[in-house]
C-alpha cells in the first residue's frame, strides 16, 4: 500500500480523481464484443452454409456443441493460468489465438474441418471471462461488482445484437466466408493494443491514492496469483458453494445456447422472414440482453447501498428472481404465432437469462479467495458449457425429427428455472483461505 500512495503521489498530475476503474470496463466491453461477433458468426452464415456446404441443423448444432465441450474443458486449465501467470499476457494470447481460428473458418469447405475451427476457437475464447472477471475483482470494491460485471458482461448481448445487422449486410455483399475474416482481423488487432495498454491497479499511473484506497478498502485493488496461496486447487471442488455454482451455471447455460445457435434460424423456419429482415429481427432481443444485465447489476449495488441485502446475497436473490422469469418467458415462447409478441417473449426472455449469467460472475469474485477468482470462475464456467452443451445438438435434433421448436424451448425453460434452486440453496458461503501458520 505505501508504494502504491507513493505512486499515486508522484503521479498526482495525471490522477483522474475517483471514477478511473469505470474506464477500465471499455477494455472489457470491447473484448467480450469481439468475442461474441465471432461466436455469433455461425448462426449467422448458417443458412448459406447449410445451402453452400450441404451439411444439416444437426450438424450445426453440432458444431455449436463441439465449441461448448472444448470450451468448457479448457475452463479449468484456463483459471489455473490465469490466476498462476495473470490476466494481461493470457488474454492478449487468448484472443490472438480465437481470432486465428476464426479467420481460417472463413477458407475450410467441410464439415470436418469446421468442427476443428471450433475446437480452435473455443480453446481461444476460454480465458476471455474469467480474465475479465479477474480484473473486475482487482479493480472494484465488492458492492461494486455486480454492477461492473453487468456492464462488461452486457457484452455477450450487444455482440449478437450487433451480428445481424452487421455481419448480414457483410454477408450479403462479400459472401459468408467475409463474416470470418473481418471479425478475425479485428480480433487481433485489439488483442495487441491491450497487450501494450492494459496495467493493473498497482502498475497503473493513471489511477489516483483515493481511488485506489478506496478500491481496496472495499476489497480489491490487487491483482493476487497463486504463488503463495495456502488453497490447493483441487480442493476448491470440496466446497457446496462451488457445486451450486457449477449446477446453476449449467441450468443458465442451457437456454443462453439454445438462444445463441438457433434464434435467426427459429425466426427464418417459424416465420418464414427474409435474410433482411432477419438481419433486425434477430437483433433486438440481445438488445434487451443488454439493457437487462446492465439494469440488474444496478439493482444489485443499490441493495447494498441500501442495507437490504449483502454484496453475496443480492446477488444470489437477482439470480434466483431472473432465472425464474427466463424459465417462464421461453416457455411461453413456443405458444404465441405472433412475431412481435415473440420478439417480445425473445427480449425478456434474454434480459432475464442475462441477469442471471452476469450475477453468477459477479458471484464468483464474492465467493472465491482473492488469489483464485480466476479459478473459481472457469469452474463455473466449466460446469455451465460442459452440460450446456448439450442444449444445440438436442435442440437440433429435434426440430429435425418433428419440425418444430416447441419442445426445445419448453425443455430449456425449465432447465433454465432450476438455476434458482441451486444458487439460492447452494452456493451461499464464501470459500476461505487456510490460516497460515
Amino acid at each position: 500500500m505505501d508504494d502504491k500512495l507513493a505512486a499515486g503521489a508522484a503521479g498526482a498530475g495525471t490522477a483522474t480523481g475517483m471514477n478511473f476503474r469505470w474506464r477500465v470496463l471499455i477494455w472489457l466491453l470491447i473484448g467480450g464484443v469481439i468475442n461474441y461477433l465471432d461466436r455469433a458468426s455461425l448462426s449467422i452464415a448458417a443458412p448459406r452454409m447449410i445451402h453452400d456446404l450441404g451439411i444439416t441443423r444437426t450438424e450445426i448444432g453440432l458444431l455449436g456443441t463441439v465449441f461448448s465441450w472444448t470450451y468448457a474443458v479448457m475452463q479449468l486449465p484456463a483459471g489455473w493460468i490465469i490466476d498462476r501467470f495473470g490476466v494481461k499476457a493470457v488474454y492478449a494470447i487468448g484472443m490472438i489465438w480465437w481470432s486465428v481460428a476464426t479467420w481460417l473458418t472463413g477458407v475450410v469447405c467441410s464439415i470436418s474441418a469446421l468442427i476443428l475451427m471450433r475446437v480452435l476457437l473455443a480453446i481461444g475464447e476460454a480465458p476471455c471471462w474469467p480474465t475479465s472477471a479477474k480484473i473486475t475483482a482487482a479493480w472494484f470494491p465488492a458492492k461494486e461488482r455486480g454492477f461492473a460485471t453487468g456492464i462488461w458482461d452486457s457484452s455477450s448481448k450487444w455482440g449478437p445484437a450487433l451480428a445481424p445487422a452487421l455481419l448480414v449486410a457483410l454477408m450479403l455483399a462479400f459472401g459468408w466466408r467475409s463474416l470470418f475474416h473481418v471479425t478475425g482481423g479485428v480480433g487481433i488487432g485489439f488483442a495487441i493494443l491491450f497487450l501494450f495498454l492494459y496495467r493493473n491497479p498497482m502498475q497503473s499511473k493513471r489511477l489516483s491514492r483515493q481511488e485506489f484506497a478506496y478500491i481496496e478498502a472495499g476489497g480489491g485493488g490487487h491483482e493476487r496469483s497463486l504463488t503463495g496461496s495456502q488453497l490447493k486447487w483441487g480442493s476448491l471442488f470440496k466446497h457446496r458453494s462451488v457445486w451450486g455454482m457449477i449446477l446453476g451455471y449449467f441450468c443458465a447455460i442451457w437456454l443462453w445456447n439454445l438462444f445463441l445457435v438457433f434464434l435467426p434460424l427459429y425466426l427464418l423456419d417459424r416465420f418464414h422472414i427474409s435474410m433482411a429482415q432477419m438481419g433486425f429481427y434477430a437483433s433486438v432481443p440481445w438488445f434487451g440482453g443488454a439493457v437487462g444485465k446492465i439494469i440488474a447489476g444496478w439493482i444489485a449495488a443499490k441493495l447494498v447501498d441500501n442495507g437490504v441485502a449483502s454484496a453475496m446475497g443480492a446477488k444470489r436473490a437477482i439470480i434466483a428472481c431472473c432465472s425464474i422469469g427466463a424459465a417462464v418467458c421461453a416457455i411461453a415462447l413456443p405458444f404465441t404465432n405472433s412475431i412481435t409478441t415473440s420478439i417480445v417473449l425473445m427480449t425478456i426472455g434474454l434480459a432475464f437469462i442475462a441477469a442471471t449469467i452476469g450475477n453468477a460472475w459477479a458471484l464468483a469474485g464474492d465467493i472465491a479467495p482473492p488469489s483464485m477468482v480466476g479459478s473459481v470462475s472457469a469452474i463455473q464456467n466449466f460446469g455451465g458449457y460442459f452440460g450446456g452443451a448439450f442444449s444445440p445438438v438436442a435442440a437440433g435434433f429435434i426440430v429435425d425429427r418433428t419440425g418444430s421448436y416447441s419442445l426445445a424451448f419448453v425443455s430449456g425453460g425449465i432447465i433454465a428455472g432450476c438455476a434458482a434452486l441451486f444458487y439460492w440453496f447452494m452456493a451461499r458461503q464464501r470459500v476461505e483461505e487456510p490460516a497460515q501458520v
